[in-house]
């Protein structure tokens, strides 16, 4: 059946309860507790039945409940109480006069998924669980950011094993009125739709809002009755396996999402682009810089890479998408008529400096080439982006290609449980939420009392086994299991004992199978009677990733040897729910992966700030996390070539940290009394999360680092008909097209040595500029200790004059270098653009001695 009409019938809410339909319709809900419990509190049982979605919920409700609830004092003046605290956080006005973006700046927001709750299903994985709690953190802070993202029928796959445990899929239909979603309309009150050329026919889309507090979401939605079939596709699956409708989400969401925000006459200030699957966005930026400004593109393109922030969370290559030009081709066809360049230009823009034009287009290198700033996700993914991708920047050595980092936080209150919950209101103050990350009120954990901290614990922990039976039998049931079975499951796990976790992808650098490589001495832990411990895993395998199922396989085989089946869970369908389960009620979260491919690793950051303590691998942001007195690390943080050499030496100190460290640690109890130095391993790994990693410090970050600079940039950039932006354009085209005439003679020092500290000595260089003068350039001393024969480790760079300019562009310029410590060092010249970052580091503008 086609062009079926529809109609919705929602519960006939009295009048007294009206704001619960208004809470309904914003997430500001699912990170309030007591938005939470308002819910809840109607019925603990619907409450679960529907998800925990209140849009279901409402609908579950007897009518005659509802009458009786608006007549219970209770009841409202709980929910007074909710509304209060709504008001205030997202009702509130901001004066335009007070913001330091102006009346109409904006950050527009760009990322595939955002995991904002589970009974909305657009995620994944980590980096939808990022921007989700990115957007809330915005939202706590007032920033006024939006998010554009697409709106998918299917969402990611839901995950169920097998009777030998592999891994199935299936991909259930989200009902999209149950999600709290409403039509974006323009200015005039007119339902937006959007369209791009596409390869077979128009690709069209709708639009449409979701409230995530005082932040937009903005969701684009090509499933419409007059796309033909192949184009509903598009946002039907998140991360389709296709290249082709890979490649269409892609478009749709960097072409349609920034067309979408102009139909709304939202003109972002700042772009933030999370990967390089929101690479288009610059694109179509570019085109509506040109015509809004009425600028070239050489001028536009001043005006957007200057004004774009970038984000990578990836640290394997396989991870960024490449797409073959061919299938590039015709959506850029519109595009290049627009910017009045050829479909071959832009495509280069995605290509490395020297490939051929049939080249594979790359949404990274693409992404890199168009935003000034760009970060990675933690200090050492920083490191590791900029070694994957110095070669973007020729000549530039590894320590300054311009990738920086801001590690990642997690949004403190959407995490943590519900007993620490309570015991923060009651120590930290009742506001503690709206100022995570002050120290003075951090601190306080240290206040609350070590027999009520380790209550909350067990508390935790016994709803987590509690959970784990419920899940484990309705998987049991699901794959037809004899009864005795099923009343087995009812048994499964124990909640006195020491809980660890593992959750995360099953991809192979995550080695869930680390435990594995010793089975026996695996089983020796898992079954100690006197310190027995229990496992809990959970994650998903990529669809088409064979080798991951495979390790989810063999954990669920040797979960059914007889002296561990008790001890060890793999939950299936890893989600948001589960997730928060797990990192409240677990005491040790595992982290094993091979170093350095773990791009940050935040769910270790949300079972920290539930007082669990990490065992990891040194890597993410572990790095910046670990000391001893708040957990544990496996090995000293060693980067090996040999991966089998490095398993086998990395699972044995894992067995060893275990073994020796933490289990005795949990198990010293004197007198029965809870255990001294593991609580107060807790109070350090809770404090150690709210005053480094959390979402608020995340984002104020972002602001300072990026944001803020960013849209006063903007302003000046595009004030006067963009004359700064002409006269940036002009340069740029100047430097490009003299660059190549520099030269510079081999440095020449006035004294030879050796040297002692403290002693100084003259470096002089011939260095002849050809058509440019020598203020538009930087001749720099490079120096440094020598780390090989033609490389400098912990280097820098001193600025060199100009001693004597001897005409026809032949200048010597001289330096003097002081000797601060002794040891092995090396030198020589360079010249580089003079200007602001983005000219600096223009690839290709460096020439060396």
């Amino acid at each position: 059946m086609s062009l079926l009409q529809t109609f919705q019938v929602f519960p006939s809410i009295p009048e007294p309860l009206s704001f619960l339909q208004v809470l309904a319709r914003n997430l500001w809900w699912c990170w309030h507790l007591d938005a939470i419990e308002l819910f809840r509190r109607i019925s603990p049982r619907l409450w679960e039945a529907s998800g925990r979605n209140p849009i279901v919920f409402l609908t579950l409700i007897p009518q005659k409940q509802l009458e009786e609830l608006s007549k219970d004092e209770s009841f409202l003046a709980h929910q007074q109480r909710v509304k209060k605290s709504f008001f205030n956080e997202v009702l509130t006005p901001v004066n335009p006069s007070e913001s330091s973006y102006g009346k109409e700046g904006t950050i527009g927001y760009f990322s595939m998924e955002f995991g904002i709750h589970e009974s909305v299903p657009l995620f994944a994985g980590g980096l939808g669980v990022l921007a989700g709690d990115h957007l809330k953190a915005a939202s706590d802070l007032t920033l006024p950011l939006i998010g554009v993202g697409l709106l998918y029928r299917q969402g990611y796959f839901h995950q169920f094993l097998d009777q030998e445990g592999w891994q199935q899929e299936e991909y259930p239909v989200t009902d999209l009125f149950h999600l709290p979603v409403k039509r974006a309309k323009d200015r005039s009150g007119n339902e937006i739709s959007i369209s791009i050329s596409g390869p077979d026919s128009e690709i069209r889309a709708s639009v449409w809002v979701i409230m995530v507090g005082r932040i937009p979401l903005y969701l684009l939605d090509a499933n419409l009755p007059e796309n033909p079939p192949e184009i509903r596709e598009i946002t039907s699956r998140l991360y389709a396996g296709d290249p082709k409708t890979r490649l269409a989400q892609e478009v749709l969401l960097g072409i349609g999402g920034m067309r979408a925000l102009e139909a709304m006459g939202i003109y972002p200030t700042v772009c933030h682009m999370n990967e390089g699957h929101c690479a288009f966005v610059t694109l179509e930026r570019l085109a509506q810089t040109i015509s809004s400004y009425n600028v070239n593109l050489e001028t536009a393109k001043e005006i957007v890479s200057r004004t774009t922030v970038f984000t990578t969370h990836t640290p394997v290559a396989a991870g960024h998408d490449e797409f073959p030009v061919d299938l590039v081709k015709p959506y850029l066809s519109s595009l290049a008529d627009r910017l009045g360049i050829s479909v071959a230009e832009i495509l280069s823009w995605g290509q490395p400096i020297g490939s051929g034009p049939d080249t594979t287009l790359s949404m990274f290198v693409l992404g890199l080439r168009m935003a000034q700033y760009c970060n990675g996700v933690s200090e050492l993914h920083g490191k590791v982006a900029r070694r994957m991708w110095a070669h973007v920047w020729p000549g530039r050595p590894e320590d300054e290609v311009p990738i920086t980092h801001i590690t990642n936080g997690i949004h403190i209150p959407s995490w943590i449980s519900v007993e620490n919950t309570l015991l923060f209101e009651r120590y930290l103050g009742p506001d503690w939420h709206l100022d995570v990350g002050n120290p003075e009120i951090v601190k306080r954990i240290d206040d609350i009392y070590d027999e009520e901290l380790w209550r909350a614990r067990e508390m935790s922990r016994s709803r987590l086994i509690r959970h784990c039976r419920v899940l484990m039998i309705k998987q049991y049931k699901r794959r037809n299991a004899p009864k005795a079975i099923m009343q087995d499951a009812e048994s499964v796990m124990d909640r006195d004992i020491l809980t660890i976790v593992f959750a995360r992808r099953f991809a192979a650098y995550k080695r869930a199978n680390l435990l594995l490589k010793d089975p026996e001495r695996f089983e020796t832990i898992i079954a100690s009677k006197t310190n027995p411990v229990q496992f809990i895993f959970a994650g998903k395998a990529h669809p088409k990733d064979n080798e991951g199922k495979e390790l989810i396989k063999r954990l669920v085989q040797f979960a059914r040897r007889p002296k561990v089946r008790h001890r060890i869970a793999f939950l299936e369908d890893y989600d948001i729910r589960i997730a928060r389960h797990l990192v409240q009620g677990a005491d040790v979260w595992l982290n094993t992966p091979r170093r350095p491919f773990e791009a940050c690793g935040t769910s270790g950051i949300k079972a920290a700030a539930n007082g669990v303590l990490n065992v990891s691998i040194l890597d993410g942001w572990w790095c910046e996390g670990y000391s001893e007195e708040r957990g544990w690390r496996i090995g000293d943080g060693e980067e090996y070539t040999d991966t089998a050499y490095q398993d086998t030496v990395e699972s044995q100190a894992l067995y060893n940290v275990l073994e020796n460290e933490v289990i005795p640690c949990f198990y010293e109890r004197k007198n029965g009394d809870a255990p001294d130095q593991w609580i107060k391993m807790m109070k350090e790994s809770m404090k150690m999360a709210m005053l480094q990693f959390c979402a608020r410090i995340m984002v104020d970050n972002y602001e300072k680092k990026f944001y803020l600079p960013v849209a006063k940039r903007f302003a000046y950039l595009t004030a006067d008909n963009a004359k700064e932006a002409v006269i940036l354009s002009a340069q740029h085209k100047r430097l490009s097209s003299q660059w190549g005439k520099i030269r510079i003679e081999r440095p020449v020092r006035k004294i030879e040595g050796p040297f002692r500290v403290g002693d100084s000595f003259e470096v002089t260089a011939v260095v002849n500029l050809g058509e440019l003068d020598p203020g538009e350039v930087e001749v720099e001393l490079y120096y440094g200790n020598l780390k090989t024969v033609d490389s400098i480790a912990d280097s820098q760079s001193e600025k060199m004059t100009v001693k004597e300019n001897r005409g026809n562009g032949e200048c010597l310029y001289e330096c003097t270098i002081t000797c601060g410590a002794s040891g092995r060092y090396g030198f020589t010249v360079r010249v580089i653009p003079r200007g602001d970052d983005r000219i600096k580091f223009v690839p290709g503008l460096i020439t060396w001695a």
